[in-house]
């Protein structure tokens, strides 16, 4: 069971069945959302500002990413934190990219950034989560 997940996507349904999924599941003790690549990164610059104050602040351990997103995308998002050492600041984040897009050309590029561990189809489901807990234990 991860302590925290952060689950950024544009669609609010989407982020309700995320959470209800792996609430059920006992996948994450914790479950912070956002809603585009934007409010992920405000919300890493808050975390980054509370870690000054208080070191013993629980990091996300796990993202759900989505990548076709208004204001900004996955895509933009995974450029700026591995650009701006975000990446650096929070190096045991890992990214699962959560997606309804099937084009192999994402899957692969996905591959090119060092946090992105899986890349699903959307909707994210009890099994999936299982099937990804057994395979990182």
């Amino acid at each position: 069971m991860y302590n925290k997940i952060l689950c950024v996507d544009d669609d609010p349904i989407t982020l309700m069945l995320c959470k209800k999924v792996i609430e059920k599941s006992d996948f994450s003790k914790q479950i912070d959302t956002a809603h585009n690549g934007e409010d992920a990164l405000k919300y890493f610059d808050n975390l980054k500002n509370s870690l000054e104050e208080d070191n013993n602040i629980i990091l996300p351990q796990l993202m759900f990413l989505d990548l076709n997103m208004p204001v900004m995308g996955g895509w933009e998002f995974l450029d700026i934190f591995s650009e701006n050492k975000y990446h650096d600041f929070f190096p045991e984040l890992k990214v699962i990219v959560l997606s309804s897009t099937i084009d192999p050309r994402d899957i692969e590029k996905s591959k090119s950034y060092s946090m992105v561990i899986d890349f699903l189809s959307k909707p994210i489901t009890k099994e999936m989560l299982y099937s990804f807990s057994n395979n990182t234990q």
